[in-house]
Parts: C-alpha cells; sequence; structure tokens
C-alpha cells in the first residue's frame, strides 16, 4: 500500500439558502482544491463525491457526473457516494484506498449539499429516511429524538443530573459558536451564551434549539496523490495515516450498549491501530456534533476522556485551543453548519490546514499540531474516522 496525501483543499462558505445548485458549488470548492498544488483538471483520473438529498432538493441525482463535466474532467469515473451525514467521509476513504492500492495517482473527493432548499418539514422528513424507516421514523423517531434519547440515557447512565447534564452540553454550543465566529466559513458568525442556550425553544427533550445544528448548504473537496507526486506538488504534504469505518444497526438493536455506539469504537479502534497511534497522540479533532450531547459521546469514545466526563472537560476548557485536546475549532456542525453530503470533507479541510498551520490569521491555530483525527456520523448506521498528519 503506497502512502497517501491530501494535496489540494476547496471549502465554499456554509450558508442558508445558497443561489448555486449543488453541483456549481461542488466546482467552485472542487476548483480550488484543484488549483491550490497548481494542477489541471485533466490531471484528475477520478471522483468520489458524497450527496444524501440532491434529489429531493433539487430532483437531481447523479450529481458527480454533471460537476466532473462543469469542471473539464470529462468522462473520467465518477462515483457517488451516501453514508447520510459520513458521505463525504465515505467518499475520502474510498478515494484514499483507490490511490494506495496504486489504482490511481491523482483523485478528486468531496461532497455538496444543499439542504436548506426544501424547508424544515421536508428536510427533516427526507433526512428521516437516513433512519430506521420501518420502525423508528412511524413512530416519531427522528434523529432530535435519538439523540434526546440518549442524552436522557447518558444522564441516567453515569449518574449526572439532567439539569447539570443539560449545563454540560451548552458549554459545547458556546464553545463552538466562540470558534465559529473566526471561521469565514461558518455559516454563524454570533456567539452565544449558556443562559442562550438554556432559554432558546425545546426541540425534544431535553435537547433546545441551541443544542442542534442547522441544515445548511455547502460544498468542500480534497484532491488526494500518491507520496510520490504529492512530494512534487506541495511543500508540506498532509498524509491520510489511518482509516476506520464501522456499521450499526437501528438503535433498538444497540440498545444493551446505549448511550455509546460501538461501531465508533470500533472505526476508532481501526484507525488508531493503522496509524500507530493512541488518543493521547491526537492533537487536534474535528467530531460529529450533530447535537450538542453527540459530542460528548463522541470524545469518549474516541478515548480523549473518561466516559461520563466529557462535560466537565468542556466545562474546564479542556476541549479549547491550549486544552487537552482541542476540538472543534472550526465552530463544528453547529456553528459552521452541517451541509449533510459536504460535511466529512469540510472536516478534513479543516484538519489538513490546522496540520499545515494555516489558521494563524483567523486566530484558530492550534500550535504545534502535527496529527489530527476526523469522526464523522451517518445516521445512526455508519462511523468513519480518518488520522491525518504531517511530517
Amino acid at each position: 500500500m503506497r502512502r497517501v496525501a491530501v494535496v489540494g483543499l476547496g471549502h465554499t462558505k456554509f450558508c442558508f439558502n445558497s443561489p448555486l445548485t449543488e453541483v456549481e458549488m461542488l466546482a467552485e470548492a472542487a476548483m480550488d482544491a484543484i488549483n491550490e498544488p497548481n494542477i489541471k483538471p485533466k490531471d484528475i483520473q477520478a471522483a468520489f463525491i458524497g450527496n444524501v438529498l440532491g434529489d429531493f432538493s433539487e430532483g437531481q441525482g447523479m450529481v458527480q457526473s454533471y460537476f466532473i463535466n462543469d469542471i473539464g474532467c470529462d468522462q473520467i469515473p465518477a462515483s457517488r457516494l451516501e453514508g447520510a451525514c459520513a458521505s463525504a467521509t465515505m467518499a475520502i476513504r474510498d478515494a484514499y484506498m483507490w490511490v494506495a492500492s496504486g489504482y490511481y495517482d491523482i483523485v478528486l473527493a468531496g461532497g455538496t449539499e444543499r439542504a436548506t432548499a426544501m424547508g424544515v418539514p421536508l428536510a427533516t422528513r427526507t433526512f428521516a429516511m437516513f433512519g430506521d424507516s420501518r420502525y423508528e421514523y412511524p413512530a416519531g423517531f427522528t434523529f432530535p429524538a435519538a439523540f434526546g434519547l440518549l442524552a436522557h440515557l447518558y444522564s441516567d447512565r453515569y449518574g449526572i443530573p439532567l439539569e447539570k447534564l443539560k449545563e454540560q452540553m451548552a458549554a459545547v454550543s458556546v464553545q463552538s459558536h466562540f470558534y465559529g465566529m473566526k471561521n469565514p466559513n461558518a455559516q454563524f458568525h454570533q456567539e452565544i451564551t449558556v443562559d442562550d442556550v438554556l432559554s432558546s425553544p425545546m426541540i425534544c427533550s431535553p435537547l433546545q434549539l441551541h443544542d442542534c445544528c442547522p441544515f445548511s448548504d455547502g460544498a468542500a473537496a480534497v484532491v488526494l496523490a500518491s507520496e510520490e507526486i504529492a512530494k512534487k506538488l506541495v511543500d508540506k504534504p498532509v498524509y491520510i495515516i489511518g482509516i476506520g469505518q464501522a456499521s450499526s444497526p437501528n438503535l433498538a438493536r444497540q440498545r444493551k450498549y446505549l448511550p455509546r455506539l460501538r461501531a465508533r469504537e470500533l472505526a476508532a479502534e481501526q484507525s488508531y491501530r493503522m496509524a500507530g497511534l493512541k488518543p493521547k497522540d491526537i492533537d487536534v479533532c474535528e467530531l460529529h456534533d450533530c447535537f450538542s450531547i453527540a459530542s460528548l459521546i463522541a470524545a469518549e469514545s474516541l478515548g480523549f476522556f473518561e466516559f461520563g466526563t466529557a462535560g466537565n472537560a468542556w466545562e474546564k476548557g479542556e476541549t479549547r485551543i491550549g486544552g487537552k485536546i482541542p476540538i472543534n475549532i472550526s465552530g463544528g456542525l453547529k456553528a459552521k453548519g452541517h451541509p449533510i453530503g459536504a460535511t466529512g470533507a469540510s472536516q478534513v479541510c479543516e484538519i489538513a490546514r490546522q496540520l499545515r498551520g494555516q489558521m494563524v490569521d483567523e486566530g484558530r491555530q492550534v500550535e504545534g499540531a502535527k496529527v489530527g483525527m476526523v469522526d464523522t456520523l451517518g445516521g445512526d448506521g455508519v462511523i468513519l474516522n480518518l488520522i491525518l498528519s504531517v511530517e
């Protein structure tokens, strides 16, 4: 297996009601990723694209085919991957394996979504299709309900009074908005307080509005290349050194393990083992904070904190720059935004830029970061972890 590096990055601003189509947003991000290492569209040998709701939001499937035509990569192999929120991370993982195997030398991977075009009712209905449609959705069990349940289980399992847990969850959202203010690509540029979170509308007990990430429009893309080519293109290649993916059944079948998600722990173990690293070796992490409780669950399952203690860590600032493990310095899904099919590629862009040391001017650089981790959860069924590193 060859070493594979990220050599080009592209990222649109995440927003509400984009005037661009999914194909146009992806073309914008992809051309930035292609231009960064000074290559041409004709150099791209294959494309791997994450997209979830295009069929519903725009009546447009096959975004990958029209996208490659628009950027001048006529007739190369182009694949669309769907894994709910983890779609773009799946695309990058697959792209990585094709280059690592030696089949391709330079590929493009990314994702795009225009989720806000549908409005909240239709977006909620269609997105619920990526949970269990036989038993969960007909019972009203959408994703806010699922994570509301996990919050109640977390409170009970670890003996944390619900009111205290809600304050800890609020600290997650406050931190996300603090760093989102510094991210020019973030959807929300507004700081919030714990009181703002606790006084926001109730969505699904105990989750309030500011515990929940938004639907967003946006795209992100990366160019991957073999080590030999990467060293010719860029001065500081960012290598993908660990990958992991695991799947879960519906939540009812996970009941003995909840609120922990076993698939995440398996995927993380795979990525750590492949990289030859442990949680203590990670300098910065972008994890899947679709809801504030999801941050606590993820940080513990990734091995950064003991189970039941992540909330204290957020309150103490251990997840901020200068803390034990900086998490979601992009603003996370909560403040940066969540264009479902693009989120994983956005996370990879953020980690790669941190490892390159490119966040200084934005006031959110993790000093000395050499190793970063991406964690993406798709629905309640698929979880991916990627570990990236610079030499």
